[in-house]
């Protein structure tokens, strides 16, 4: 048996005891997208098969660097962080390459912290879509860029003069990625292997930055593969004596790195809901809905797929980044890009996103707003024709500047509560605002170089 044959909880125990293994790999997404995990003894992961497992619950209350929220409810000092209880999903099953045989199987929150489960959050959806007759399928597009360092050398820099894989523009480098070829081999396989495999990888346009696209697949499947491959192409780039970021902007000099989404949605018989033949650009009524159920929830929602303050030094006129919720056809200016084709191939991408996602929420929003789109019959604006970028848009229609402003919208969202839940709104919101507080406490190089001796 493989890895990608285990469906059941006896599939599990079953592979483990073949393989001798002493211990599995067991790991749970927290709210940044940030995979935390452990290894678990096999005696104790067979009992987690049936009865899950208790996590602590820091990990839905503290951020990105480890530092304790003071702002949110569901856990904190005031609980004692006790345990959180954790659903082991067999079907996660995946071999961890490198590690002679290691298993790795994904978690989610259950009981009291469900709510603020954004693998969870995801799930509600997905089951919200079926009870309106529709199933989801999704892919993932990241682009993220490689350094020949270190974490110890990029620290000693103080994150300045870094080296990239390779220098200057030169997008679709056949040269880059034939000399580079060693590396692309061992992510392609490394992705292969464990069930994330790449569509499509290449040179972007930038220093050492590439763009993979990972296979589309049904809602929850396709974020797990995303949250997976970010995780792991860091972990291919650093066995290799390398580093790969996602940050959304590392550099002024250089475009930021997008997260986008492609999506669809296909009925219960298998037929697309997206496209019709007699329609405009092939848009059946259900995807124009679905349309302008995004295009209009998108100032409100921004912040769960613009979810950090480097996010938002990506969001400017012509940097290959929307400004505004416009939406075209085949238009990569505007922040919805619907791609007409065959039933198979009609879809929308969600451009907005950037690399910094989480891909669980960044996919509920997303599709969630596209759902309440569809049953609210919400028609988009006329299609942009040109370069978004130069055109003037109504105020309902800006994005927020700020991620404090996007948390405080997502906030006051009536929709997007409907959508996520009040809990994880709440809870969200919250880790959103803590984030920008933690980025005011700190003085830039920019403030010191124009203030120290000027003003």
């Amino acid at each position: 048996m493989q890895a990608r044959d285990v469906k059941t909880s006896e599939d599990a125990r079953k592979l483990v005891e073949e393989r001798g293994l002493d211990h599995v790999k067991v790991g749970v997404f927290d709210i940044d997208g940030i995979l935390r995990g452990k290894y678990m003894s096999r005696d104790k992961f067979f009992s987690a098969l049936n009865g899950g497992f208790g996590f602590c619950d820091v990990v839905l209350g503290w951020d990105s660097y480890d530092q304790l929220y003071d702002n949110v409810s569901v856990t904190g000092w005031h609980t004692g962080y006790p345990d959180a209880a954790v659903r082991v999903l067999p079907e996660s099953c995946r071999e961890i390459p490198w590690e002679d045989g290691m298993l790795l199987f994904l978690g989610e929150f259950i009981d009291d912290h469900e709510a603020v489960c954004p693998r969870a959050a995801l799930r509600r959806v997905v089951a919200k879509a079926d009870d309106m007759g529709f199933s989801i399928n999704a892919g993932f597009e990241f682009e993220f860029f490689v350094f020949e360092e270190t974490p110890a050398s990029v620290r000693e820099k103080n994150y300045r003069d870094l080296r990239p894989m390779q220098p200057g523009f030169f997008g679709y480098s056949v040269l880059r990625n034939t000399v580079e070829s060693d590396f692309y081999q061992n992510l392609l396989d490394g992705c292969q292997r464990m069930d994330m495999g790449l569509e499509g990888l290449h040179e972007e346009t930038g220093p050492g930055v590439l763009e993979a696209a990972i296979s589309v697949d049904t809602a929850l499947s396709a974020a797990d593969k995303a949250a997976l491959f970010k995780t792991f192409a860091k972990i291919m780039a650093q066995k290799n004596g390398m580093m790969a970021t996602f940050m959304a902007k590392w550099s002024p000099d250089w475009p930021g790195q997008s997260g986008h989404i492609h999506m669809s949605l296909t009925n219960k018989d298998g037929s697309s809901a997206f496209h019709a033949s007699d329609g405009l650009h092939g848009m059946s009524d259900t995807m124009r809905y679905f349309v302008g159920g995004q295009q209009k929830l998108m100032p409100e929602m921004l912040s769960t797929v613009a979810s950090t303050v480097n996010s938002y030094t990506r969001l400017i006129p012509d940097f290959w980044a929307p400004t505004d919720a416009s939406w075209g056809i085949d238009n990569r200016t505007c922040a919805l890009r619907v791609i007409p084709g065959s039933p198979k191939s009609q879809r929308v991408e969600y451009r907005i996103a950037a690399a910094d996602i989480n891909p669980y929420t960044a996919l509920a929003a997303s599709v969630g707003a596209g759902l309440w789109g569809i049953e609210n019959k919400v028609e988009p604006d006329a299609p942009i024709k040109g370069n978004a970028y130069a055109k003037t848009f109504p105020k309902r229609l800006q994005l927020p500047q700020t991620l404090w402003e996007a948390a405080g919208r997502l906030k006051a969202s009536k929709p997007a509560r409907e959508i996520l839940g009040d809990a994880f709104v709440e809870h969200y919101a919250a880790s959103r605002e803590w984030e920008e507080r933690e980025f005011r406490k700190h003085i830039t190089d920019w403030e010191m170089e124009r203030y120290f001796e000027i003003i």
